[in-house]
């Protein structure tokens, strides 16, 4: 019997290395954001927590920005396993400087630090998605992003649990005022990411090298500054309406999912009057069940085939889950609301991830999936000053969970539309 597409992939010489290398990532990545929005969780309430939360997500956005032209020549001027080999080894480095500020009660320098950390993420990330082309190939872009799609989330998901559990554990028994005293009690995790980062080292030593490197390349740093080189590398994306098309459904997602993330544990804890970490956490990793399924059912098209019927199902799945979401009061209820919109948020977003990756060209792979990040966190950013201004005005947790998909029909209908004048032209 012949194999299944998801299975010839899974077995490509170096992918289930790489993959192991992703999963660890996401988990120094996820594991001190994790240990930050607790003590927030803990120490602040609703509109408060809110802003917060919006600086902390913001902080991890930010290098996504500023990083974009950098990163992007770095992913199409260096072999993409040595870019991750020198980014995991950065990543050793911060982690040990964030178990340092937890031990010494340097909550502001830890808030901070998180900044660092994203931006080992940013230069990471282009060459991360590059790289799966190259071990996959054009036939097997839609199972393979299905595959390291799910092992994020995977990730994530294990990442939430295992640093949450740890959390209210080093917590329990113990009296804390403020942020300092919380997170010297919580300070022996640190040493849990410094491990992982070493982990992740010495897996991404193991990556088989690649032949995509572009020695001849130059960056030229006084056309950075002049802002000309951004300005190429748009017109790169926004050049291919599909690439647009697929940059806009993508940002429109993870716009909204950062708002939703900002908001719902206040909302949860007024509402569920919950406050352990644990429910609220596992309720959001709910959301990366679902998009594990999702983006699963997404990437299991015969031959890779990319089935970008299932971009109009995903959104308009979101958007009935997400009026749904406001009047639920129980967390059976809100569990099951927030898988259904990881599942179609997965069914959204590996169509799109894939026409990307299919029409970029192979010399500008790299700068094209920095631009995509770029443009996603610019949008990401913009979504979370918003939250972040609502949250400064005391507006309610539960009036924003209630407006949230009022924009995201608004954001769909316009993406829909864009998409039928592209056809047009």
């Amino acid at each position: 019997m012949k194999k299944s597409n998801l299975l010839e992939t899974a077995g490509l010489p170096g992918f289930i290395s790489f993959l192991a290398v992703a999963f660890i990532n996401a988990m120094v990545d996820l594991g001190h954001k994790i240990l930050i929005q607790n003590t927030i969780f803990k120490i602040y309430d609703d509109a408060t927590q809110v802003g917060l939360t919006a600086i902390v997500n913001a902080l991890i956005l930010l290098p996504f920005i500023l990083l974009f032209t950098p990163a992007a020549y770095l992913s199409d001027r260096f072999a993409k396993p040595h870019l991750m080999r020198v980014t995991a080894f950065a990543a050793i480095l911060i982690t040990l400087l964030i178990t340092l500020a937890y031990y010494q009660g340097w909550f502001l320098f830890a808030f901070a630090l998180t900044l660092l950390l994203a931006a080992q993420s940013a230069l990471y990330s282009p060459a991360k998605y590059g790289y799966i082309r190259e071990l996959a190939g054009n036939e097997r872009l839609s199972p393979a992003n299905g595959f390291i799609q799910a092992t994020t989330i995977v990730a994530i998901l294990s990442g939430i649990f295992l640093f949450t559990i740890l959390f209210e554990t080093k917590l329990s028994g113990h009296v804390y005022h403020n942020e300092a005293e919380l997170i010297q009690h919580i300070a022996p995790i640190g040493w849990l990411l410094v491990l992982f980062s070493v982990i992740e080292f010495v897996l991404a030593c193991r990556l088989p090298m690649t032949s995509s490197a572009q020695p001849d390349q130059r960056f030229d740093w006084q056309r950075y500054r002049r802002g000309h080189i951004l300005h190429e590398n748009l017109q790169r994306l926004y050049r291919n309406p599909v690439i647009w098309y697929a940059i806009l459904g993508l940002s429109m997602f993870w716009g909204i999912s950062q708002t939703f993330l900002a908001t719902f544990p206040a909302f949860a804890k007024i509402v569920l009057a919950e406050d352990n970490t644990i429910i609220i956490q596992g309720l959001l990793a709910c959301s990366g069940v679902g998009i594990i399924i999702g983006s699963l059912v997404a990437g299991s098209g015969r031959k890779g085939q990319i089935t970008t019927g299932l971009i109009p199902t995903g959104a308009i799945g979101m958007c009935l889950v997400l009026f749904i979401m406001p009047m639920l009061a129980s967390t059976p209820a809100f569990a099951l609301a927030i898988l259904g919109f990881g599942f179609f948020g997965g069914l959204f977003i590996i169509p799109l991830n894939a026409l990307i990756q299919l029409h970029a060209p192979a010399s500008q792979l790299g700068t094209i999936l920095a631009g995509n990040n770029w443009v996603q966190n610019i949008v990401m950013i913009f979504f979370l000053l918003i939250t972040l201004f609502a949250a400064l005005f005391a507006i309610s947790s539960q009036l924003m969970i209630e407006a949230i998909p009022v924009i995201t029909v608004l954001l769909a209908l316009a993406l829909a539309r864009y998409a039928h004048k592209a056809r047009q032209t």
